[in-house]
């Protein structure tokens, strides 16, 4: 039989139970809001193929090619400065700017530094697999030196455009290049040297100046050589 003693002491302990705190629910942290990219990454309708739009939500604002501080204002314009752990490449436009783009580095971009030569560029270029690499994925022969390289255009992995870095006269056959995976800029991917958004890298071709200098800072991530490209 439920006396009133006992509806009196059942109410006083779920009044306890009611201000006992709750276990805590996790909460998931929001997705970072990453804003609309700038005009300049939509597709370039007049090249000899295709460059799409880089799609949206993918690119971190820190990686959009922009207009900051220049940090080497001893270095004359056109110096090309490339900083393999931050993922980031400098263009010098003056003592007082430069202009930066996010890239994607491979293995080869933390196995190689110091000062090259910008010896010459090239517009949808040919791909020439070399032979150490062909000995690693004998599929890639077709594309030999010898047999003339992969053609231009979509699945060429050097993308719109690229730099060749020359030392002393000799090739390093290290490569700054489009055709970059925005979701792969700013942080170190499988293979390659130095890669662009087929817009970034079309921009820089425009302002590269033929026997710049190009400075990779030296890796505190230097792993061994992969793939070149």
């Amino acid at each position: 039989m439920l006396t009133r003693r006992m509806f009196v002491a059942c109410g006083a302990m779920a009044g306890l139970g009611a201000c006992a705190s709750p276990e805590p629910t996790p909460v998931a942290a929001p997705a970072p809001v990453i804003p609309p990219l700038p005009a300049f990454y939509q597709a370039i309708p007049d090249e000899p193929y295709p460059v799409p739009a880089v799609p949206e939500g993918i690119l971190k604002p820190h990686l959009w090619r922009q207009e900051v501080a220049n940090l080497w204002p001893q270095h004359a314009r056109g110096t090309i400065v490339v900083d393999p752990d931050d993922a980031l490449l400098y263009f010098v436009e003056s003592p007082e700017t430069a202009t930066r783009y996010g890239v994607s580095v491979g293995a080869a971009g933390f196995a190689w530094n110091g000062t090259a030569r910008l010896q010459f560029r090239r517009e949808w270029p040919i791909w020439k697999v070399p032979a150490t690499m062909i000995a690693r994925k004998p599929e890639l022969a077709p594309y030999s030196v010898a047999k003339g390289g992969m053609p231009p255009g979509p699945g060429n992995p050097m993308g719109a455009r690229a730099l060749y870095l020359f030392q002393n006269g000799v090739d390093t056959l290290y490569r700054i290049h489009g055709d970059a995976d925005p979701r792969e800029l700013g942080r170190p991917v499988s293979s390659g040297c130095i890669r662009m958004l087929n817009q970034d890298a079309i921009h820089l071709y425009d302002r590269a100046l033929h026997g710049a200098s190009v400075i990779v800072l030296p890796s505190l991530k230097r792993s061994g050589v992969d793939t070149v490209y």
